[in-house]
């Protein structure tokens, strides 16, 4: 359905009214029954809730500094500091590190990184495909290595529920962040992507690119400070980091993700609300309309989380990871688990356009298929990690390629064909390692 249909939403909750289908024997009314309890359960589990309520506060959080101006105003700010920006590699450095460092949110770090890149690329004449590439190659590569963002809450629900299933023992934080390691994908692109800025490294369509101008007709900017995004931002990483010591009891890494994400999240909101209105950037009504339209856009993904954390559980009932594992047994050698892990949800993601998805199906699988057949389940993790990125990195109906390419103000397609050697390298790099590492992981470290 995902590969037909290009609509994960759907493809889920097919996937979930099938395989409820399948454990009540086929028996429709106890089919809807069990859809019911499934859904009544799931909305009533707090780690869920904190979830949602996460990623629908990101969607205002995210539409409030759009509109509060703090990035036209840091967009000015650098402009003006011609000791830094000397040439078309700085330029582009700018939003390279603008996308390392703010990883909170994918569709953040883009839309930041080409709105700051867009004005210094018009003055040194670059070529707008060029900065698409940059904003595309650091949004989800770093957000998926530092998952202090939807990212890792949904990773980590995604993992509660297989420790509810009694597959892994371990503590869901510990095992997200000993997999981040093996996302050689993202540690791939970022190094590439770096090589490509600092080395003028062009292959491909990209030898092609040339700089058209552009005529500016954004009205919607206003002259603010760039505090207005400077600091909701630095409060969002830094609350991460509070919370989890709170929630594990002085112990970071025993800390409570989906709750560390979701009181950080509010409590930004909660900032933003006293800071904008306050200063009188922002008027009540102003921050209450804008924080409701962008909540709003993000619903669609509450609903793929919903779905996710369901066909989860209805996997783990159907034991679909045991019997996979057993076929892998059999027809797969351990040392190429994870390489076959990583190709398939390469594909998934990049036919489907979304990293989310990809976990959502992929995680449930591939850890009893790790367990099953004793290999690495980090490894196995950080496989599905990197292809949902890889394909969703690749794919022209990705979310962050589009709103790389409408960042950057440069065609989705051409920025996807530009874009496209540069991935393959990164992909062929990681595959390379996920068969380097299943020999024996330990010798590398």
């Amino acid at each position: 359905m995902a590969l037909y249909t290009k609509n994960v939403i759907v493809s889920l909750f097919s996937g979930i009214c099938v395989g409820l289908f399948i454990l009540n024997n086929y028996d429709v009314l106890a089919s809807l029954e069990a859809l019911y309890t499934l859904f009544t359960f799931l909305l009533s589990e707090g780690w869920i809730l904190k979830t949602l309520a996460f990623v629908i506060l990101a969607g205002a959080i995210m539409a409030l500094i759009q509109k509060s101006g703090g990035v036209h105003g840091f967009v000015n700010f650098m402009l003006h500091q011609k000791k830094i920006i000397k040439s078309e590699r700085s330029a582009l450095m700018v939003s390279y590190i603008l996308g390392v460092v703010i990883f909170v949110e994918t569709s953040i770090t883009a839309l930041v990184s080409g709105a700051v890149g867009k004005p210094l690329c018009d003055k040194y004449k670059i070529p707008h495909e060029k900065l698409a590439f940059v904003c595309d190659s650091t949004s989800a590569p770093i957000g998926s290595l530092i998952v202090l963002n939807g990212y890792g809450a949904l990773l980590l629900g995604l993992l509660n529920t297989q420790i509810s299933q009694g597959y892994i023992q371990e503590n869901s934080t510990t095992l997200l962040i000993n997999s981040l390691m093996y996302n050689f994908y993202a540690i791939s692109a970022l190094i590439v992507t770096f090589t490509f800025i600092y080395f003028n490294f062009e292959i491909g369509a990209m030898k092609e690119t040339v700089y058209k101008a552009k005529v500016n007709v954004d009205k919607e900017h206003r002259p603010s400070s760039m505090y207005y995004m400077l600091l909701p931002i630095f409060l969002m990483v830094s609350l991460v980091f509070v919370f989890l010591y709170i929630t594990g009891n002085g112990e970071i890494l025993k800390g409570s993700g989906s709750s560390s994400i979701f009181y950080t999240m509010l409590s930004t909101f909660v900032f933003i609300l006293f800071y904008y209105v306050g200063t009188k950037n922002l008027s009540l009504r102003e921050w209450s309309s804008t924080a409701y339209k962008g909540a709003k856009s993000f619903v669609p993904i509450s609903f793929i989380l919903v779905f996710a954390f369901g066909i989860g559980n209805v996997t783990g009932e159907l034991k679909t990871g045991v019997y996979l594992s057993t076929l892998a047994t059999e027809n797969v050698n351990p040392y190429f688990l994870a390489g076959s892990i990583f190709l398939l949800s390469s594909l998934m993601s990049f036919s489907t356009g979304t990293s989310w998805g990809t976990f959502s199906i992929m995680i449930p699988i591939a850890i009893p298929m790790a367990v099953g057949m004793d290999t690495d389940v980090a490894l196995a993790i950080g496989a599905v990690i990197s292809g949902g990125v890889f394909g969703d990195h690749c794919s022209p109906i990705s979310d962050t390629t589009i709103i790389s390419s409408m960042a950057s103000d440069c065609e989705v397609m051409d920025h996807v064909k530009t874009q496209l050697p540069y991935a393959l390298i990164s992909g062929v790099i990681a595959l390379s390692l996920f068969i380097i590492f299943a020999i024996d992981p330990m010798q590398y470290l």
